[in-house]
């Protein structure tokens, strides 16, 4: 079959030829139809996620949308090492798919399980979110971001704070849900005074998808103005502004501050693919979209050379596109 094949941990893939995978008996083969290319697909591929695979070649790719030998289409996880999902076939546990409805095709499939996860289980799996709360979200002009607020909003929350960089996007947020923005071109000690107003009002759940500066401040805003009737759950999900923070050991024993995290591991797969099914059913009403570039597999060196799925669109891989 073909696939992208990583040969060295940091290189691009290169589309080459690699066996069929042949299931196991508590397996099922996979005929791959459409696969995004995620940061945690590349985090992986690259050697740097804590879950990557320590043996060489393999084929990246975490997920996607496939059919199986009876003719349903599935959205399906964690394939087995080393076939990943950016493949013709790949080989899952049975019981790691869930169907993909009607009113979603291959590709938006493909494009918002990952993302849109991200947040609906960020919110209900671990923050618990409840009706009636206020959540900011931190980094919300990413893809990851922005679909979190019309979730937020679907899950309950009432009041939703964002923030973000690129201001032109961060603009448009109010007219998508946000109640609330804060634009992080500013000083980092100014952050700390704007995030403190904030707090001052109240804020149940933060969502952070940035860590680094960003986090810190808004960790040390939560401690100096911390209500005890009003903890503050803070859930961690992504790390695009750096991989650790410096947190002071008086921000966690002064504040009803529980921090968290939220991904592969924090959250268990079958809870995770209950959340992208209640995603999928969810999405025709919020009319969930993400802007996607489409491309065939055998450029996939070259667009994973070239990073054009970039921050505000998500690349997807059209595999055995003629079955779809």
């Amino acid at each position: 079959m073909k696939a992208a094949l990583i040969v060295r941990l940091g290189e691009a893939p290169v589309y080459s030829d690699f066996p069929e995978p042949v299931p196991a008996e508590d397996e099922v083969l996979i005929q791959v139809s459409a696969v995004a290319l995620t940061p945690v697909t590349r985090s992986r591929a690259a050697g740097r996620h804590y879950t990557s695979a320590e043996s060489l070649p393999l084929i990246p790719g975490v997920d996607g949308v496939g059919y199986l030998a009876d003719g349903r289409r599935v959205y399906f996880g964690a394939p087995r090492n080393p076939f990943g999902s950016l493949a013709e076939y790949t080989v899952v546990r049975k019981g790691r798919y869930i169907p993909v409805p009607d009113h979603l095709d291959d590709v938006t499939a493909a494009a918002l399980a990952n993302p849109g996860a991200s947040s609906w289980l960020a919110l209900q799996e671990r923050a618990r979110l409840q009706p009636g709360e206020t959540v900011l979200i931190n980094g919300a002009t990413g893809i990851a971001g922005r679909l979190a607020i019309p979730i937020a909003r679907y899950l309950g929350a009432t009041k939703i704070v964002v923030t973000g960089r690129n201001e032109e996007i961060l603009r448009s947020l109010i007219s998508q849900g946000a109640d609330i923005t804060l634009s992080l071109r500013q000083d980092d000690d100014r952050w700390l005074e704007v995030f403190k107003d904030v707090f001052r009002e109240g804020v149940d759940v933060v969502l952070d998808y940035l860590w680094g500066p960003s986090a810190e401040r808004l960790l040390m805003a939560a401690a100096l103005t911390a209500m005890e009737e009003r903890p503050v759950r803070f859930v961690q999900v992504g790390s695009i502004s750096g991989e650790t923070i410096a947190l002071p050991a008086a921000v966690l024993r002064a504040a009803p501050i529980e921090l968290l995290g939220s991904g592969i591991g924090s959250v268990s797969l079958p809870r995770m693919l209950e959340g992208v099914a209640a995603l999928f059913e969810a999405s025709a009403s919020l009319r969930l979209t993400v802007p996607t570039n489409t491309r065939r597999l055998s450029e996939v060196t070259t667009v994973w050379s070239s990073q054009e799925e970039a921050q505000h669109s998500r690349t997807v891989f059209l595999i055995n596109a003629g079955r779809s």
